[in-house]
């Protein structure tokens, strides 16, 4: 395989690349001799591996994840909005899956070089650490998507490798998950224990492994290993009244309380990267040349936004879990009905998304704000679950439930009754904390819900048509089927939309 010397020729080629998958070209990623050999060209390494993410964590993602589920829903021209997917037309899980596995391909190259470099134990320990987290994170989103989906950690270093890694096939997403599990608990605990707002130039750093660690842990039913890495974010962010409730509004970037965040930055006429949710999230329409919207002047939005066909939440969220009466100090920021006192025209059955996610003095569609992950609410409901499921302690589970809840001025939850009525509410709570940040489908997923809540609640009539219990997770393309030579498939969707694989 030709080795490149000139790093920068190579790093290059990594932001220029269209695509990338298990067929991907890696030629130019061969590790040069003359590189990993300081601590400054390991981090130059490392920063590829953010590089995906950007791409990756737009409107057509948020739709997927969150505008197609109990709380919220779109009638866009977006066919994702519609469920219009299939293993021919996998949407904008084509995106997903490229840009995922660009990303486990960086981090796989930069864990190879960081391990082979001369660097002191000591300074690749940290190096590492976040290789191997940002590596941990793609594979969650892959698997969270996707199901079981192929699983490498080699460095692909020569055609032989290549050719082998393009012919895997489904692996349990299970068994991934215990593997990442097993390598972030060896490794996380020896990197500096802080806040992920912390960390210098907002890398990711001990919080993110520990709350990915709990997260694949949720996942595969290993309620004692999540409450173990959760216990360990306690000791780092201590009590949750510390941090303003302000802060979940994405305008507010790498807050105290979070974990992990999507970064974007926008300067009028530079050529910083900026994504677009944003756009789905304002309230419409704006009367040309001013700053009104919808009938009420926002000034803080400015006067050249481009407003796309917002979502709207569900009638089960606005009228059921968060309502405009109910005391939910988050119910003004997940929703508007008014602004500075002034109400929209078009609000009498449901609100317009709130300021949470509204971008102050958007540009077009240029969207500088950053896109919150991982919070310390989320880690904290998370472990009201856990004890929920162990069925162990309810006065636990509700200490814990009961964090966000007071946060947020709506008092504890009155009683335990059953575990059943317990876990309910911690479905509700995180779709009330949580609504916007790229989790809820997943959540439903999770809790095999996904199906019957979205289908009873959503208020798409033209998802609510398309639903297929096979949606649950994305295909994967059918041009990844054939390049595996079908050692993929999409056995879910054969039966709704017929088997591509060669009888």
């Amino acid at each position: 395989m030709k080795k490149r010397k000139n790093w920068l020729t190579a790093l290059l080629s990594m932001f220029v690349l269209a695509s990338c998958s298990l067929e991907e070209d890696t030629s130019s990623f061969s590790t040069p001799d003359n590189f990993y050999q300081t601590k400054e060209q390991c981090l130059s390494a490392l920063n590829s591996c953010y590089i995906p993410l950007n791409g990756t964590y737009n409107y057509t993602l948020f739709i997927a994840t969150e505008a197609c589920t109990d709380l919220m829903y779109i009638n866009s021209g977006t066919l994702d909005s519609r469920l219009d997917i299939s293993p021919a037309k996998p949407r904008h899980g084509e995106t997903v899956w490229n840009n995922g596995y660009k990303g486990v391909m960086y981090c796989n190259a930069a864990i190879n070089g960081i391990e082979n470099s001369p660097l002191e134990e000591n300074e690749k320990l940290p190096l590492l650490g976040e290789g191997k987290i940002m590596r941990a994170f793609y594979y969650y989103l892959l698997t969270s998507f996707f199901g079981d989906v192929p699983f490498y950690t080699e460095h692909v270093a020569d055609v032989e490798t290549q050719q082998k890694i393009g012919r895997l096939g489904r692996m349990s997403a299970v068994e991934t998950r215990e593997y990442l599990i097993k390598e972030l608990s060896a490794i996380v605990p020896l990197m500096d224990q802080v806040r992920s707002s912390e960390v210098a130039s907002n890398r990711t750093g001990a919080a993110t492994g520990w709350m990915l660690i709990a997260k694949m842990a949720m996942w595969n039913k290993k309620w004692d290993t999540a409450i173990d890495a959760i216990s360990k974010l306690e000791e780092i962010y201590g009590d949750l009244d510390q941090y303003p409730l302000e802060d979940v509004m994405f305008r507010n970037k790498n807050t105290p309380e979070s974990i992990f965040e999507i970064q974007h930055s926008y300067v009028a006429g530079g050529l910083n990267y900026t994504s677009n949710l944003a756009s789905i999230c304002m309230p419409i329409s704006r009367r040309s040349g001013t700053c009104e919207y919808d009938g009420v002047e926002i000034p803080e939005l400015g006067d050249k936004s481009t407003c796309w066909t917002p979502w709207r939440p569900t009638a089960y969220f606005c009228q059921n879990l968060q309502t405009k009466i109910g005391g939910d100090l988050r119910a003004k920021y997940n929703m508007a009905w008014e602004y500075n006192g002034h109400a929209f025209k078009s609000v009498s059955t449901a609100p317009w998304p709130g300021p949470k996610f509204w971008c102050p003095y958007l540009d077009n569609s240029r969207d500088g704000n950053n896109y919150k992950i991982f919070r310390y609410a989320d880690a904290l409901l998370m472990k009201a679950e856990c004890y929920c499921q162990l069925e162990q302690d309810p006065d636990i589970a509700m200490k814990y439930l009961n964090m966000t809840r007071n946060r947020a001025g709506i008092g504890d939850y009155p009683k335990f009754r059953t575990w059943a009525r317990l876990m309910d509410e911690i479905q509700k709570e995180r779709g009330r904390e949580l609504i916007g940040e790229f989790q809820r489908k997943f959540d439903l997923v999770r809790w095999g819900i996904w199906y019957t809540q979205t289908y009873e609640n959503t208020g798409s009539s033209s998802l609510k048509e398309n639903i297929r219990p096979c949606h649950e997770y994305y295909p994967i393309p059918d041009t990844q089927v054939v390049y595996s030579g079908y050692a993929l498939d999409n056995k879910a969707y054969d039966a709704y939309f017929g088997s591509t694989t060669p009888q």
